[in-house]
């Protein structure tokens, strides 16, 4: 199999590279002044600019010839079909089915599975407004008044995420927890607010069997029987996300109340599904719709747009141009809407999870820099963070920012000294501070020609920091349902032009192994596995310490 780096296009880019680089946005700015007209793109909902991006149009063309190059649409067609685009795993790729709203047929296997997934949603939908009309009564008949969602990865950085960002669109209905990590501290900290009597457990997991999961699951049922002391009182309380009956049945679940996934959903890209239950539980089953529906919008856009308008291509080739050939190590995900304030996690997963990966489809190792390091927080914390550091620093950082026209909560100017913020970073970034622009203000400020030749290698700012800016209409569901399916689409196409398969883990699939033999060790002491003398000595030293 030939290489990406033998393709014709990824050879004028390297070149490009090189011509750039020794280029400035700021003179790129000042010889285009329809720059911005030039590098930007509208949809419904949302502004695309990234004209403060280190391209310029021979750039870009030549980035959608590498688009062309590696067959961009024919892969697109075949995820939208459910070819098994997921090849360690033979699967199909078909979380864009979990939201299609005009119910075009969509076959896995010669089976149309959009029948499946209406199912599923009306399933969603009828349990979703009994708990929430009070109809759903636990043991002692009283109504729920808090969910517990438990679940880990996939399973609860979507749902979180997105609850996170619409509850100012909640009513007091319900309350939704989030129990993800194994250390008992945080489900501890859950349940200890929370009465038995009425409040109902979500448990997520495909096999039922992940160890995170079940151990919280586990002590969520101590937890209510030392109140219920009732097994037959489980039903009531617990339901689950999930492909095995067997195993929710013998947790005490009723097979009525386990909503099914499929293996053609991956758990990154599962929000969509059944895994939104909490969604639909906290916010209303309308707006879990709404959510799909800006999703939808979305996946239009991505099979309709040609290549040079795609947004969620574009985002893409701009990631493997930053990465692959300008040599960037790392994105930032910048949120200027506290609302969005998970988004940098979720993202995280989503696309480092996917393409962090060193081996192309036909299994040859690559040899060009694949996935960046996705980080970041809301914008004006991370202004007071790590900007000093985005702005002045030996390394570069492209960054996404993104903002919103209309703010979820209206208080006073707010929101025009929040987005005053988000225009001046991004200007910043790109265009720094010259030491003629510091000497004059030095000057104007009175200080004497001593000083100043002290600070100027201080107050410098190089810029040529490239940038992304999105805004939203709004963030409400359907804002999140688009901002969420615009990222999916730049994970699959990035992962489509370097070559990778974006839709498997095995990275994490070896940590869960190693993790089940320790455990084994650690709790029964007739165990003993060999290991090198770090790993060996540092269990030896927590097993003599610990208090049992």
């Amino acid at each position: 199999m030939s290489s990406r780096v033998e393709l014709e296009s990824w050879k004028k880019l390297c070149a490009s590279a090189d011509r750039l680089q020794s280029q400035h946005l700021k003179s790129l700015f000042s010889t285009d002044t329809q720059r911005f007209e030039r590098f930007s793109r509208q949809e419904p909902g949302v502004l695309f600019d990234f004209s403060k991006q280190l391209i310029d149009e021979q750039a870009f063309s030549e980035l959608v010839d590498l688009a062309e190059a590696c067959d961009i649409a024919a892969w697109r067609e075949k995820m939208f079909s459910g070819e098994k685009i997921n090849i360690t795993e033979q699967r199909a790729v078909l979380h864009v089915a979990l939201r299609n709203r005009n119910n075009t047929p969509i076959y896995v296997d010669g089976a149309d599975i959009t029948a499946q997934v209406n199912v599923e949603l009306e399933k969603m939908r009828l349990f979703s407004e009994r708990v929430r009309s009070g109809n759903w009564l636990g043991y002692t008949g009283r109504s729920v008044k808090d969910v517990v969602a438990i679940g880990v990865g996939g399973s609860n950085l979507g749902p979180q995420m997105v609850t996170e960002a619409l509850a100012a669109y909640a009513d007091d209905t319900l309350d939704v927890h989030y129990v993800s990590n194994v250390d008992g501290g945080q489900i501890a900290s859950v349940l200890n607010k929370l009465n038995p009597e009425t409040t109902l457990f979500v448990v997520s997991s495909k096999t039922f069997t992940t160890s995170e999961t079940m151990t919280n699951a586990k002590t969520a049922v101590e937890w209510f029987l030392q109140s219920a002391q009732d097994q037959a009182a489980i039903a009531k309380h617990f339901v689950a996300v999930s492909t095995n009956l067997e195993k929710t049945r013998a947790f005490g679940i009723a097979d009525e109340n386990v909503f099914t996934m499929w293996d053609w959903v991956g758990g990154r890209f599962s929000l969509w599904s059944a895994i939104g239950l909490p969604i639909a539980l906290y916010l209303g089953f309308d707006k879990f719709v709404a959510v799909l529906e800006g999703a939808f919008e979305i996946d239009q856009h991505f099979c309709q747009a040609p290549n040079e308008q795609n947004i969620p291509l574009i985002m893409a080739l701009l990631s493997v141009w930053n990465t692959s050939f300008l040599g960037c190590q790392a994105q930032a995900i910048l949120p200027y809407d506290q609302a969005l304030h998970m988004l940098p996690a979720y993202l995280q997963q989503g696309e480092m999870e996917s393409n962090g990966k060193h081996v192309t489809f036909a299994g040859e190792e690559v040899n060009y820099r694949t996935v960046p390091i996705i980080w970041g927080m809301t914008g004006i914390n991370g202004q007071h963070a790590f900007y000093q550091c985005l702005h002045q620093g030996n390394v570069i950082v492209p960054a996404d920012f993104i903002a919103s026209i209309e703010p979820q909560h209206k208080v006073g100017k707010h929101h025009d000294i929040l987005l005053s913020n988000f225009f001046a970073q991004t200007e910043a970034l790109m265009a720094g501070v010259d030491a003629e622009q510091v000497r004059s203000d030095l000057l104007a400020k009175g200080k004497s020609e001593q000083e100043i030749a002290a600070l100027i290698p201080h107050k410098i700012h190089k810029g040529n920091r490239p940038t992304s800016s999105f805004i939203l209409d709004k963030v409400d569901a359907k804002g999140v349902g688009r901002l969420i399916a615009l990222y999916e689409h730049k994970i699959f196409c990035q992962g489509i032009i370097l070559d990778i398969c974006s839709f498997d883990q095995w990275g994490v699939e070896l940590g869960k192994g190693l993790a089940s033999n320790i455990e084994t060790e650690l709790t029964n002491p007739e165990v003993v596995n060999p290991h090198d003398s770090s790993t060996a000595g540092l269990i030896e030293y927590y097993k003599k310490n610990r208090k049992n």
